[in-house]
């Protein structure tokens, strides 16, 4: 159908993420093929120590992102939005946004940047028996207690960004079960929380006195295909600010950053996996069956229908190495005007493929803040090289590269070394695959694994979650996967590359020299300004 036909009858699904750098919006049309596109930048702020965005931040980007998806729309077809089919909201996930019994934001939003839970992570794995990581939103809710703050008796509901959009937007208290698998363990039987670490919590807190109990103040956990409200006449004045949208549009449970990179991905039935690598990075591997044992390096979660998800998230990626093309982009501006600033990225990348497998001995550290996999709760970007190393662009951009996948390789090390998972396809997306080949061919050497990229890659989490809002729309009596298998994907797996030897053996010398040097790493933040 005519795009703006499917505009005007109100057939498009319209998807939503708020990423670390970024709001997204993406509409699609009836085949799920995105027909608009709007987007807000943005940064985290630092704040009294805490990585955060300000409540009035989240709103105006939400309006001017949205306000830019109409404005496309608007060009584009010469047709306003009025009617949708379905809206998805989609944020990253974890983090701390608690709330009183009046809907008012208690502190400022904490996000999962934050590695000032490190006591209350560790307590709380011991008493569940269960990697607890330090950005999940039960860890921050302990930290919370045992730092004594003032707020947490005045908590009647706390959640993720993802819950906290939809919740103003429907007036609903709920969230899609792979966001809440960052909150608090999930039971992959029941598709809820924990019911055994919830028990545990209660006692842990039982002493302070609160007068909340853990189970009362989570979100409702709905799976994939679930309806999740509808849009409110507030929340559609809170979305558009023309006014032009209508309220009575049914949204899908809202879902975390790695819930819809799996669907993005095509990657949510048992032995597929994604690898998301833009300002973080982490990789997602469905399970056959759960793990022998709990490793701090590996955190459990789920997709957004409650398979089991083995993930290695790192909290850095690609920010440093963007950095460094800033840099030597200010350089080729001094040498006159750049019309597109993507050429660069693409003329880097492309060199680092003749620098050497191993780097010439060059290592790069993105830790642009603190990276839990490692073992750091604060981070310092270093570069590291000795005099008789091979110092090169295309080796100095190659080192980048792969300094912003090392902690990701050294986890899932971990799984496929240690835990022998297996997995038939791993999916590429995200900002480190725009360019072509590149990005995929250093993961492939990382893994060992044969990469796949989809020509979606670059569409990532939005259109996820609009495809998720499709499977509440039209999702009939289809699995997700086989909705996805059938319906949005039909056979496409997308592009592959498989590990070529030679940087296999260049990516483990690499590595081993990252892992050598860690302890200089360690310096550079002890003393550190």
């Amino acid at each position: 159908m005519d795009p703006r036909i499917t505009i005007e009858t109100g057939k498009a699904i319209l998807g939503i993420e708020f990423g670390s750098t970024r709001i997204k919006a993406v509409l699609v049309d009836e085949d799920h093929k995105p027909i608009a596109q709007g987007a807000h930048e943005w940064e985290n702020q630092l704040v009294d120590g805490l990585w955060t965005y300000s409540k009035e931040a989240l709103w105006f980007g939400l309006q001017d992102c949205y306000a830019s998806l109409r404005a496309d729309v608007k060009a584009r077809y010469d047709v306003e939005i009025e009617h949708l089919a379905a809206i998805g909201i989609s944020a990253m996930m974890h983090g701390y946004m608690p709330f009183d019994a009046e809907g008012s934001l208690l502190v400022p939003f904490r996000t999962w940047r934050n590695t000032n839970t490190g006591p209350a992570a560790a307590e709380l794995s011991k008493l569940f028996v269960y990697n607890i990581p330090l950005r999940w939103s039960i860890s921050h809710l302990y930290q919370a207690i045992l730092n004594k703050e003032e707020h947490v008796p005045q908590i009647a509901y706390f959640t993720t960004l993802a819950g906290y959009i939809h919740w103003k937007l429907t007036g609903e208290k709920v969230l899609g079960v792979g966001d809440a698998s960052g909150m608090l363990p999930i039971d992959p039987v029941t598709g809820d929380y924990r019911a055994d670490m919830v028990e545990k919590f209660e006692k842990l807190v039982a002493p302070c006195g609160f007068p909340w109990k853990l189970r009362d103040i989570l979100p409702k956990v709905l799976p994939a295909g679930a309806k999740a409200g509808v849009l409110s006449e507030t929340g559609a004045k809170r979305l558009d600010i023309s006014g032009h949208l209508k309220a009575g549009i049914p949204l899908c449970p809202p879902e975390g950053d790695a819930g819809t990179g799996m669907v993005a991905t095509n990657a949510v039935k048992p032995r597929t996996g994604n690898v998301s690598a833009g300002t973080s990075s982490f990789s997602m591997i469905v399970l056959e069956h759960e793990l022998s044992k709990p490793n701090e390096m590996i955190d459990m979660v789920t997709t957004p229908d409650g398979n089991l998800v083995a993930m290695v998230h790192c909290n850095n990626c690609t920010s440093e190495l963007n950095a460094w093309v800033k840099l030597i982009r200010e350089y080729q501006q001094l040498l006159g005007p750049i019309e597109d600033k993507h050429d660069i990225y693409r003329v880097l990348f492309t060199h680092a493929l003749q620098g050497d497998p191993d780097c010439g001995g060059l290592v790069a550290y993105n830790y642009v803040s603190g990276e839990p996999v490692t073992g750091f709760a604060e981070g310092r970007p270093l570069f590291v090289r000795s005099a008789s190393d091979k110092f090169s662009l295309a080796n100095f951009m190659r080192a980048q590269l792969y300094g912003a996948i090392a902690v990701l390789k050294i986890g899932n090390d971990v799984l496929f070394n240690q835990e022998h998972v297996k997995v038939d396809r791993i999916t590429g997306h995200g900002g480190l695959f725009k360019t072509p080949v590149v990005g995929q061919r250093f993961l492939a050497a990382a893994l060992n694994s044969p990469i796949s990229v989809m020509e979606t890659a670059g569409e990532g989490g939005a259109w996820g979650i609009a495809l998720l809002g499709s499977y509440m729309a039209n999702g009939s009596n289809l699995s997700l996967p086989d909705f996805l298998d059938k319906v949005v994907f039909a056979g496409n797996t997308g592009t592959q590359i498989n590990p070529d030897p030679a940087e296999v053996a260049g990516f483990e010398a690499y590595l081993a020299n990252y892992k050598a040097a860690l302890p200089v790493e360690a310096a550079a933040v002890k003393h550190k300004k």
